[in-house]
């Protein structure tokens, strides 16, 4: 009897023991030479693809089960070289590993590229640069890398998506503006050493901080303890942006008192970049301080600064740049022997936040966080409104305008424009002090004066996101985040350029007071003038993520809801929008005062799996779909003149508009992922859907129909706002990256973009002028082709990283299947229709055909070199790394847009029939060939 009881308890405690028995696997990394621990380390599953992060302490622990047997471990973090460290696991025993090392890659090119991208960031005028934003060095995807760092500078989209539909985060708020959905990046530019701790989630995938959005989203962590204790000098020099760059950081880690700093100053400036007198002035100042108070809370506090200045670049014809070459910008002149600019961004948005970290325990996180950020963005240009059109490249001052003449081609006028365009062609700033000067003795206002169309805005993020572990297979993510927004919009003298009377704050062109409750108002420098008006934003949203993770699949779900709404004020009461009685006492206003609040609610769903089908071949689908608010530059057709809004015009609704509305996105994409120790390889197709979107753009268009003067008189020349209604676009098309190791030394890495980007429907146009608003039905855009880079695009190139740390590196890119931008009205009735609404009687389909066809770029290639080399000195770290981009020097066009002005079939066509086009297609060219060099001491 008591050998069988000793018998049953044994078992029973064996069982007990067996289930205490717990399999574990954890660890800990650290610096191979500062002996620091290292935060934010992933840790891989080779066989399996688990993953997980090394927290403050440099401590990690797989939360889900390791599959028993010999196993290897991969240890990747950016800046350092990857280690694989194999393991043994055994049921029901605990793998320890603590104090794996890493030793920073001396060799790494990530800081090249990031900084190349964000300075080119700053300019984002042409919707050009931007679009890489989202996709900076974070990513370990040999596809994504690529698109960043090889494709960037011909102005690739990523499936053919603006940067609006990624969300960018600093310390999980959201630096994403309300008026273009796309983030600021100059905002934080200069400072990449200090903004490069990034988490990144592509596409639909799942993320820790937000739903996202198509392109996926960025998290740039600036907490002080995640930086490793050191400090850093870089000295830059290139001929792309900026000619000087210099910056220095200092990070002290986790102090033994719980407290960490981090500081970097940095500036940037230079002359002229690779375009003409697109001078550059930044400076840039960041401080981080981190108190940890217990093991379960800790506070920082984050604030960026980084004021800029920069010349703008314009788009010219064909012919401008085949009389001046790709480098002339239009934009300046000589002003006392030193080239001026007329056109200057200056952004200055200081960016403060505080951030609270609550760890609730091992499993669960809570972080509460506040951001302001406010400032202003600038934008400067002549107002010309009391004399002639001073661009040098004004149609009127090329040989094209003479050789088109009426009565019959001029060709000694065109002789001696070719010829003071070649010799000169910049903007004569005495020209127009002496203008000012006559006007001065005749106490009139100033015919010529330098302004800026300013925003100053303020605004407020307050965020809270919660992560938690429920159990070893599943995670959950959520999070609720308010936005609110105050922008004051105006425009403001800078420079009176001589005069001592002031500018006019009334339209010369049709004689309207731009605000009636100061009359004949003569402007000073600093005034407001033209336009004033506010725009307050709020947004409140929510989201909820679960992940579930397995050894054989890994899934997720996702929902998200927003609200969000929009209201203008007007300061200025435009007398163009304003309704009189004959006594002068106002009737209908459309332009002081608050407008509509409009309101919008979007939705979000998405959802994924990961299949593995063995630890080298996966399969990954995702799919989601989205509304969400249209920008608020999307949304209101002249916020600078009035109220109107989509739809909505004078207060009523616009005959066969629809009502303005979210807009709708459908996506899905699915992969094949193959990984080995030598190949890594993903095949990825993609298809998205976007449907009731709005595009407002403003241009002086000929030829137009339905508009009168005060006196009601058909007039065909109008500066117009174009508002396209019910946009629908298609997006499909095929990614493919792959990188093989071949030897220790010597890596080859291919990726390719195929893709066709089209419009999906024929949306709905009007055309607004001051209050008159003309529908000119549908226009015909369907299978157009998007603008906005080339389309397809593929890389090819290599790497050699020496044992000595040198390295270098070569590819060669190829580009096709770019589109101009169409002009949408001259794709509507009011192409071969007449004044009368009758077609032209000389019309031709087949003419018509070729006049609408739309352009396409040649394809070309750019062939981009990259080395470096590295030394240790001590405790020290000595580098020197340099890029050539375009070795070839080849000259190939990014982008461009068709001209508006000839918006009917007679004035395209009589255009079209000239050797040299008056109102032709403007363009962007890519750089010729140039170069970045960069030293730094890492200490």
């Amino acid at each position: 009897m008591k050998k069988n009881l000793l018998i049953f308890l044994f078992g029973m405690f064996s069982v007990f023991t067996a289930f205490a028995q717990e399999t574990v696997v954890k660890g800990s990394v650290k610096d191979a030479v500062t002996d620091e621990p290292l935060p934010d380390v992933t840790i891989t599953v080779e066989e399996t693809g688990q993953t997980e992060t090394t927290d403050g302490l440099g401590q990690f622990k797989f939360s889900t089960a390791v599959p028993f047997g010999e196993q290897m471990l991969k240890i990747t973090k950016l800046g350092f070289l990857t280690k694989r460290y194999p393991i043994v696991v055994n049921e029901g025993e605990i793998v320890d590993i603590q104090d794996m090392t890493l030793e920073v890659d001396r060799g790494s090119q990530q800081d090249l590229f990031t900084i190349s991208l964000s300075d080119d960031e700053l300019n984002d005028d042409t919707s050009g640069s931007d679009n890489i934003s989202g996709l900076l060095s974070s990513s370990l995807d040999i596809f994504q890398r690529t698109a960043a760092f090889e494709f960037s500078s011909s102005f690739f989209r990523v499936r053919g998506l603006d940067s609006d539909n990624a969300a960018v985060m600093i310390n999980g708020v959201e630096m994403n503006k309300f008026d273009t959905g796309r983030p600021q990046w100059s905002n934080w530019g200069g400072l990449n050493d200090v903004v490069r701790n990034q988490e990144l989630s592509s596409g639909l995938s799942p993320s820790a901080y937000t739903f996202g959005g198509l392109l996926g989203s960025t998290n740039m962590n600036t907490k002080a303890s995640s930086y490793r204790k050191g400090g850093r000098i870089t000295y830059s020099s290139s001929n792309r942006s900026y000619t000087n760059r210099l910056m220095a950081s200092y990070a002290s880690g986790l102090m033994e008192d719980g407290w960490a700093y981090t500081l970097m100053v940095g500036r940037r400036w230079g002359d002229e970049g690779f375009q003409d007198a697109s001078l550059y002035d930044s400076n840039s100042f960041f401080a981080s301080v981190e108190k940890k108070i217990n093991d379960k809370h800790s506070l920082n506090f984050t604030s960026i600064y980084a004021p800029n200045r920069r010349g703008k670049s314009s788009a010219n014809t064909q012919e401008v740049y085949d009389l001046k070459g790709i480098k002339y910008n239009e934009y300046w002149g000589y002003l006392d022997g030193e080239k001026r600019n007329s056109r200057i961004k200056e952004v200055e948005e200081p960016i403060i936040m505080l951030n609270h970290t609550w760890d609730i325990s091992s499993k669960t996180a809570l972080n509460t966080n506040v951001g302001y950020q406010f400032g202003k963005v600038g934008n400067s240009r002549i107002d010309n409104s009391g004399g002639a059109n001073p661009s040098p490249a004004y149609y009127q001052n090329l040989p094209s305008y003479f050789l088109a003449d009426d009565d019959g081609a001029d060709f000694s006028g065109a002789y001696g424009a070719e010829q003071q365009f070649i010799n000169d062609g910049q903007i004569n700033w005495t020209d127009l002090f002496v203008a000012n000067d006559s006007k001065n003795l005749s106490g009139q206002a100033a015919a010529y004066n330098l302004y800026e169309d300013r925003n100053d805005d303020k605004q407020l993020t307050v965020n809270t996101i919660f992560n938690t572990e429920l159990s070893d297979n599943i995670i959950f993510n959520g999070a609720i985040n308010y936005k609110k927004l105050n922008s004051d919009n105006f425009a403001e003298i800078i420079d009176l350029l001589g005069s001592t009377v002031g500018a006019s704050n009334v339209d010369n062109f049709d004689g309207f007071q731009f605000d009636l409750l100061n009359p004949d108002r003569l402007v000073q420098v600093g005034e407001k003038f033209r336009y004033h008006y506010k725009i307050e934003a709020n947004e409140l949203s929510s989201y909820a993520q679960a992940q579930f993770k397995y050894n054989k699949v890994d899934f997720f779900l996702a929902g998200s809801i927003t609200k969000t709404d929009y209201q203008r004020e007007g300061v200025f009461q435009n007398e163009a929008n304003v309704e009189l009685d004959n006594f002068g006492t106002v009737v209908k206003d459309n332009s002081y005062g608050k407008g509509d609040k409009l309101e919008f609610t979007g939705v979000g769903l998405k959802t994924g799996f990961t299949y593995k089908i063995t630890g080298k071949h996966l399969l990954d689908f995702k799919a989601g779909y989205l509304t969400q608010a249209p920008s608020i530059r999307n949304t209101y057709t002249n916020s600078r003149s009035n109220h109107d809004y989509v739809g909505v015009s004078n207060l009523e609704a616009i005959p066969g508009a629809e009502s303005i509305t979210e807009e709708k996105i459908s996506s899905a994409d699915i992969s094949y992922i193959f990984r080995s120790p030598i190949v890594k390889a993903r095949l990825t197709g993609f298809y998205t859907k976007i449907e009731d979107a709005n595009e407002i753009s403003f241009y002086f268009a000929d030829g137009v129909q339905g508009f009168t003067d005060e006196n009601n008189t058909a007039v065909e020349s109008e500066f117009i706002s174009e508002v396209l209604q019910g946009v629908d676009k298609r997006h499909i098309g095929a990614e493919l990256g792959i990188e093989a190791q071949l030897t220790p030394t010597i890596k080859l890495k291919g990726a390719a973009s195929f893709g066709q980007y089209t419009y999906d429907n024929n949306p709905n146009l009007y055309l607004s002028a001051d209050s008159q608003t003309v529908s000119f039905g549908e226009a015909n855009l369907e299978n157009y082709k998007l603008a906005g880079g080339p389309q397809r695009a593929a890389s090819i190139g290599f790497e050699y990283r020496d044992p000595d740390y040198w390295w270098f590196g070569a590819t060669a890119n190829f580009f096709s299947n770019a589109y101009v931008d169409v002009s949408p009205i001259t794709r509507t009735q009011n192409f071969y229709q007449d004044t009368d609404g009758i077609a032209f009687t000389d019309y031709d389909p087949e003419v018509a055909s070729e006049l609408l066809k739309q352009e396409e770029f040649d394809e070309y290639m750019v062939v981009n070199l990259v080395g470096g080399k590295s030394w240790k000195v001590g405790d020290k770290y000595i580098g020197f790394f340099a890029s050539v981009g375009n070795l070839l020097d080849k000259e190939y066009k990014t982008g461009g847009f068709e001209q508006g002005r000839n918006a009917n079939y007679r004035e395209l066509r009589d255009d079209s029939s000239n050797d040299t086009r008056v109102f032709g297609s403007k363009y962007w060219y890519g750089r010729g060939i140039n170069y970045f060099v960069n030293v730094y001491c890492r200490f």
